[in-house]
């Protein structure tokens, strides 16, 4: 059950990650705030699914839970400030 889990984790990383190399793409290409808002929001998704592979699995001692919810209040707050900044 547990290597399941452990390529669920991997699964989720690879795929943030691809999304933030498509976003930033996007953005080169069209310089457009929401597009870098939203790369950026991806990196710290990808930083908090990076943050809980090495909370469950390599460091489950470990209670990473503060940095995760870190991780994902920036990327939250990063998109909520492309949102309301975007010009129409």
């Amino acid at each position: 059950m547990w290597i399941f889990a452990e390529a669920v984790y991997i699964v989720s990383l690879l795929t943030s990650l691809a999304c933030t190399a498509l976003l930033f793409r996007g953005y080169r290409r069209s310089g457009r705030l929401l597009l870098l808002c939203s790369a950026l929001c991806f990196v710290f998704l990808s930083l908090n699914n990076l943050l809980l592979f090495v909370d469950v699995v390599l460091l489950p001692e470990t209670d990473l839970r503060l940095f995760r919810a870190a991780a994902n209040l920036a990327g939250v707050t990063i998109m909520l400030y492309g949102f309301i900044w975007e010009p129409e």
